[in-house]
C-alpha cells in the first residue's frame, strides 16, 4: 500500500482505542492525520505518536456542537496544506441502559454524535474531495448496525444509520471518484466494552457466539483501514465490511 504514503487523512475519536489503532495504521504507511477529540488525552496521544516519527496533529473537538465541528475540520485541512484524501468517522459514544430508563436528551446526544456529525464530516469531506476527483471515506458502523444488541437502543439505532449513510452516499460519489464504505467491528478490548468485560457472566456470553473465541484487540482493526484507504479498494462502494472474528457468520 506504498500509494497511501504522503496522503492526508483526519480520523475522529483517535485519542483511544480502535480509533488510535486505525491512525496508526495510516500513520505507518506515511499518511499525515490529523485527529479530531474530545479527550483531555489527545495531546499526550499525538506527542506519543509524534516519538515514532508520524506525522501528526491533533485538535480538541466536541462533535455534538455543528458550528465548532465545522470550524475544527477546517483548521485541519488547513494543517493538511489544504488537501483531503481519506476521512475516517470513528468517534461514537454509547450509554449502555434500559431503554425505558434512557433519558430522550441522551438519545438525541447520542445520534448527534454518532450520525449527524457523521453526515456532516461527509459532506465537508466531499466538497475537499471533489477538488481532486479523489477520496475515501471510511466510517465506522457495527456488528450492532443489524443486530439490536442489548441496553443499546441508542447505540444499534445510531450505528444502523451509519450504515444506511454509507451506502446513500456511496450512490451519490462513486461516480466523482469518492469512495464511502464503512467497517463494522465486532467486540473489542477497549475502554468502550468494559461494562461487559467486567460483567464475567455476559462477557462469557458473547465469546461463546465469537466464532475466533475471543474479543479482538484494536491493532486487528488497521488493516481494514489501510486497505479501504488505499488504491486498491478503488471498486468497492458502499460496503459494511465486519471484522468481529466471524460473529455475524455465526
Amino acid at each position: 500500500m506504498k500509494d497511501l504514503h504522503n496522503k492526508k487523512a483526519i480520523i475522529t475519536g483517535a485519542a483511544q482505542g480502535l480509533g488510535l489503532a486505525m491512525a496508526e495504521g495510516l500513520c505507518e504507511y506515511g499518511v499525515k492525520v490529523c485527529i479530531l477529540d474530545i479527550s483531555s488525552n489527545l495531546n499526550q496521544v499525538v506527542e506519543e505518536l509524534r516519538k515514532k516519527d508520524y506525522k501528526v496533529e491533533g485538535l480538541h473537538a466536541d462533535l455534538s456542537d455543528q458550528k465548532q465541528m465545522t470550524n475544527v475540520f477546517n483548521q485541519a485541512i488547513e494543517w493538511l496544506d489544504n488537501e483531503l484524501d481519506i476521512l475516517v468517522n470513528n468517534a461514537g459514544i454509547h450509554k449502555p441502559m434500559p431503554a425505558i430508563d434512557l433519558k430522550v436528551e441522551d438519545f438525541q446526544r447520542i445520534l448527534d454524535v454518532n450520525v449527524t456529525a457523521v453526515f456532516q464530516l461527509c459532506r465537508l469531506a466531499a466538497q475537499e474531495m471533489r477538488k481532486k476527483g479523489k477520496g475515501k471515506i471510511i466510517n465506522i458502523a457495527s456488528v450492532l448496525a443489524t443486530q439490536g444488541g442489548f441496553n443499546a437502543s441508542a447505540y444499534s439505532t445510531s450505528k444502523g444509520a451509519v450504515a444506511q449513510l454509507t451506502k446513500s452516499l456511496s450512490n451519490e460519489w462513486a461516480k466523482e471518484g469518492i469512495n464511502v464504505n464503512a467497517i463494522a467491528p465486532g467486540y473489542y478490548n477497549t475502554e468502550l466494552n468494559r461494562f461487559i468485560l467486567e460483567d464475567e457472566e455476559r462477557f462469557a456470553s458473547l465469546v461463546s457466539r465469537i466464532p475466533a473465541g475471543r474479543f479482538g484487540n484494536p491493532e486487528e482493526l488497521a488493516g481494514a483501514v489501510q486497505f479501504l484507504s488505499s488504491n486498491k479498494s478503488d471498486y468497492i462502494n458502499g460496503a459494511i465490511i465486519p471484522v468481529d472474528g466471524g460473529f455475524l457468520g455465526r
